[in-house]
């Protein structure tokens, strides 16, 4: 850490430690998998305008995935999120992304098992590729990060990448992590699909709370 933080509080030395994390698990996540999924969305919005895009996650990556879906749907995708009383069905030739640190979490698990059944196609994110989310998916997004479940399978965001527990309780690495990673892919998504900030802002909701 910078020698110009060491009179900071601790929260401000936070938010730069998480920061970095963040550098760092940018220069870990896989290009070509980051690719696939780009041109997943961007061949879905191209030939499949009436399609769904349905994001889920629970709790904090809950929020996460409504962040996104918010911002595919300023895009011009038809997105919808998981728990919503508006959410359509979803069959053949939707896509669902499914955020989970630990690929296990049994809300998600069950809930992208059925859209699989549905003939969905199957984007996960999660910190393990072997976990059973990320088994059943059709693109799976390796996510460095801490999750709530097991230390020991922590190794990698904890001591590679290197940040203390207490600072970035349970999920927040993986959480924070996947936010930033999706803006990216929005704004990828803006320059492959010609969007332009003015197009977002005129689909962007004219009546908020």
């Amino acid at each position: 850490m910078s020698s110009s933080l060491d009179d900071y509080p601790l929260s401000l030395k936070t938010m730069y430690d998480i920061a970095e994390f963040i550098l760092r698990a940018a220069k870990a996540i896989k290009p070509e998998q980051t690719i696939k999924m780009v041109n997943e969305l961007e061949n879905f919005y191209k030939n499949n305008r009436n399609g769904k895009v349905l994001v889920m996650g629970a709790g904090r990556s809950g929020l996460v995935g409504r962040a996104f879906a918010m911002r595919l749907l300023h895009l011009g995708f038809n997105s919808y999120v998981l728990g919503e009383t508006i959410v359509p069905a979803i069959g053949k030739n939707d896509i669902v992304v499914a955020i989970s640190g630990s690929g296990r979490t049994k809300l998600i698990l069950t809930a992208a098992e059925a859209a699989k059944e549905a003939g969905a196609k199957l984007i996960s994110i999660t910190s393990y590729f072997d976990s059973p989310l990320a088994k059943i998916s059709d693109v799976v997004i390796e996510i460095p990060g801490r999750t709530k479940y097991s230390k020991n399978e922590d190794y990698f965001a904890r001591q590679i990448l290197g940040i203390t527990e207490p600072l970035a309780p349970l999920g927040t690495l993986f959480e924070d992590t996947t936010q930033i990673f999706l803006d990216g892919i929005v704004a990828e998504l803006m320059i492959r699909l010609k969007k332009t900030e003015e197009d977002l802002r005129l689909i962007h909701a004219n009546i908020e709370l």
